[in-house]
């Protein structure tokens, strides 16, 4: 079971007004000294034993001996258990009617106390959908959640709202009927089917972190759960996946966007590129679940490279080795990321400063493997930073009645050379691109913009960045300036003054002013790009004109 931070229970002890609760139930009180009285909810009496301190936010009934805090009191008056009852002081919902007349408090409530989450009338992928909606806010308010994702090296802000990513804390069951009610049985059962909850009615995936699975129209289609909850009992599966195929592809706008992918072995792996803003990345179902619809998305989005960033270890380099035979066999240009021996994508960011570069040698430095060389046209740009972190990584394995993904039919007959990969001696046709170059392949020169004596302008369409106190900047470190960026046919705009060499400054710059323009993210971020590598090339200039020696020649009259 996910446990409730013990600071988030003391925030609601504290801050939740223990005498609108009561006095909300129809309890009557009246002031007595520092404390407030009025006849116990609890049981029947006329003397008016009930007693609450609002000093310390706590009742006590001297007649019935209830007593506790907002909590307690919520059990009480709901017939709830104690997570439930947290979970309704979390949403702030409002305490249900007393019962009438003189019917006691039921000892156990089977009506919903909680916004119902799901529908019955949807359809498969929409009932996924509406339970990672649901896992999706649950992360945002579960400080446990964020603490993770920031121990393993994730940048919470450029991999939480962008993945959809969830928390599963044993709630979703508050949010539906009881099973002893019609609608309550008709929906745990299509939940069931689909493996969201098991027979006894425990969410497969409490206590981890979820991670949705979308195909190419957007619908849910698998979820990937990763255990994050201390001191589980032994043999309890870290890694899980509902139950039958392995379907979805994981940041599928990747294929769309870029002739260029990073393929990563496990999906927390290529959320560590995505947090060191390298977007062209993808993830395989473990080192042998490359699927036929992976293969086919490669194909059809016509990937022209592919960087193999598979674990380094003696399992998974005959694996990377079958597959860039195959993906080779078909034209596309595989090479191999060669992380240090028994490392993985994870664990070697969490060990390097600054991990954003690091990821950039490997990937420029990364060796071919099969296929063509090709020169790419579009290459990405970093634009989020990550944290450190000690913790090492997991891979996703299969646990319970799990269907095997279906692999690329060709792996099975390719050979499996040895382990290491053997580094081949590559010729490259003159202007042809590096490994995954970290910098837009168009030189900053051919970048058009208008210079003026206190800010540089761009237009991209129908968008205008305004640029100023590039000026200011006097050494190669730091590029702190003023940037707005605003539509042309409308009034939306974004301004922040930001340092554009932190990845995770841009990264927040981005994520805002796509909602305040209503622009796509991937839009303003390959703009963005542009901006960057001219103001970087303007820099350069205007350092180097300032290092110019005077000339102190003395002219004669």
């Amino acid at each position: 079971m996910a446990r409730i931070p013990q600071d988030e229970l003391e925030k609601l002890k504290r801050d939740i007004d223990l005498v609108e609760l009561v006095r909300a139930r129809g309890v009557e009180l009246k002031a007595n000294g520092k404390d407030l009285v009025g006849l116990c909810p609890f049981h029947e009496e006329t003397e008016g034993s009930f007693r609450v301190s609002p000093s310390k936010n706590l009742f006590h009934c001297f007649g019935c001996g209830a007593k506790g805090t907002v909590i307690d009191l919520v059990m009480r008056f709901e017939s709830v258990t104690f997570r439930h009852a947290v979970e309704i002081l979390r949403t702030g919902r409002p305490m249900t009617p007393a019962p009438a007349g003189d019917r006691p408090l039921p000892k156990r409530s089977s009506t919903v106390k909680l916004d119902q989450v799901v529908t019955e009338d949807a359809g498969d992928p929409a009932l996924r959908t509406q339970v990672a909606s649901y896992y999706h806010e649950t992360l945002k308010r579960s400080p446990e959640a964020i603490a993770y994702l920031e121990k393993r090296g994730l940048d919470p802000e450029a991999v939480v709202d962008r993945f959809h990513l969830g928390f599963s804390n044993r709630t979703l069951g508050y949010h539906l009927p009881q099973k002893n009610r019609k609608d309550g049985k008709a929906i745990r059962g299509r939940l069931a089917e689909l493996g969201i909850i098991r027979a006894t009615g425990h969410e497969l995936l409490r206590g981890s972190m979820v991670i949705p699975i979308f195909d190419g129209n957007d619908q849910v289609v698998q979820m990937y759960g990763r255990k994050i909850t201390p001191n589980l009992r032994a043999g309890t599966p870290k890694h899980l996946y509902l139950p039958g195929p392995r379907r979805g592809i994981f940041n599928f706008e990747a294929l769309k966007q870029s002739k260029e992918i990073i393929l990563c072995e496990a999906l927390i792996d290529a959320m560590t590129f995505v947090s060191a803003g390298f977007d062209n990345v993808t993830s395989a179902y473990g080192k042998n679940g490359f699927t036929d619809e992976m293969f086919e998305a490669f194909k059809a989005h016509g990937t022209e490279r592919v960087l193999i960033a598979y674990d380094r270890d003696d399992k998974s380099e005959p694996a990377a080795n079958a597959l860039a035979e195959c993906l080779g066999a078909e034209g596309i240009s595989c090479f191999r990321v060669r992380f240090p021996h028994g490392m993985d994508a994870n664990e070697y960011a969490c060990k390097v400063t600054p991990p954003e570069q690091s990821l950039a040698v490997l990937l420029r430095s990364a060796q071919h493997m099969s296929g063509p060389l090709k020169t790419l046209s579009t290459v990405p740009t970093p634009i989020s930073e990550v944290s450190r972190a000690e913790s090492p990584p997991e891979k996703p394995i299969e646990s319970g009645p799990v269907t095997e993904p279906k692999s690329v039919s060709s792996l099975a007959a390719a050979p499996q050379p040895s382990s290491d990969v053997k580094a081949q001696e590559v010729t490259e046709s003159p202007g042809a691109s590096s490994p995954a170059s970290p910098v837009p392949p168009a030189p900053a020169k051919d970048v058009s913009c208008e210079v003026k004596d206190h800010e540089v302008l761009f237009h991209f369409g129908d968008r205008r960045w305004r640029v100023r106190g590039l000026a200011s900047n006097t050494s190669f470190e730091k590029m702190r300036v003023n940037l707005l960026v605003a539509r042309t046919d409308t009034d939306h705009f974004h301004v922040d003054a930001l340092e554009l060499y932190s990845s995770r400054q841009r990264g927040t710059f981005l994520k805002q002013a796509s909602v305040e323009l209503q622009i796509k993210q991937s839009i303003l971020q390959t703009d963005l790009g542009k901006v960057f590598m001219k103001l970087e090339h303007l820099l350069e200039q205007q350092i180097k004109k300032q290092l110019e020696p005077e000339d102190k020649t003395v002219i004669l009259s």
